[in-house]
């Protein structure tokens, strides 16, 4: 009890430290225990984690032809994507991984001009991002800094009203080989530059890991 004690304390100090004015508590002790969440992760394989293209399947159905809609409410065709490595993943403000975001926009730094990273807001998983969208436009920002592309929240699970791009993302027939959906927030699928699938990524495996990593410079 003394040691739960002590921890409880240390989250407590984290919090006071880390607590921003446009940030709830909730959002506060998420960001403050993130780091030791993902330290928690790293005692898993990853072979239930991660998913590749070893079989180099290419999609039956174009991911060129796919778009999306911007958090400003403009589409985003993804024809401008050709060419480029393209990480889309599934996101949420109040979520244990929200601390992501910022290793994401700092993936998206180092690889500028041959990644892009477009995020998805989804309210999918126990109600995590429940704000509108331009409450989340301002989160991302204040928070995080990010400049990767935000689109306009929408379903990414497997239900009737499924966007059309984690349609694709999950569903073999569409990309080839894989069925997977996001099983949480964070889930992680990268694109070649050739409009291939090549890599699911679990949310416990962070964005800045040597397994995405490695996957991005193949």
């Amino acid at each position: 009890m003394k040691y739960l004690a002590v921890f409880l304390a240390i989250i407590f100090i984290m919090v006071l430290a880390v607590k921003q004015n446009n940030m709830t508590i909730r959002q506060s002790v998420l960001k403050a225990i993130y780091p030791a969440l993902m330290s928690v992760g790293k005692f898993f394989g990853t072979n239930d984690r991660i998913k590749t293209n070893t079989n180099n399947i290419k999609p039956p159905g174009s991911f060129y032809g796919l778009s999306a809609i911007a958090n400003n409410g403009e589409i985003f065709s993804f024809d401008s994507l050709e060419g480029k490595k393209v990480m889309l993943v599934n996101t949420a403000s109040d979520c244990g991984y929200t601390g992501q975001y910022d290793e994401l926009e700092k993936l998206y730094q180092q690889y500028k001009g041959k990644l892009v990273i477009i995020a998805f807001p989804a309210n999918d998983f126990k109600d995590q991002e429940a704000a509108s969208d331009d409450a989340i436009a301002t989160f991302c920002k204040l928070n995080y800094g990010i400049t990767f592309p935000l689109m306009k929240k929408s379903v990414v699970i497997k239900r009737f009203d499924q966007n059309s791009v984690f349609q694709w993302l999950s569903d073999k027939s569409k990309n080839g080989w894989n069925d997977k959906e996001p099983t949480w927030n964070f889930s992680k699928y990268l694109v070649d530059g050739h409009g291939k699938l090549v890599s699911y990524f679990d949310p416990s495996i962070s964005p800045l890991s040597k397994d995405v990593i490695d996957a991005i410079n193949r």
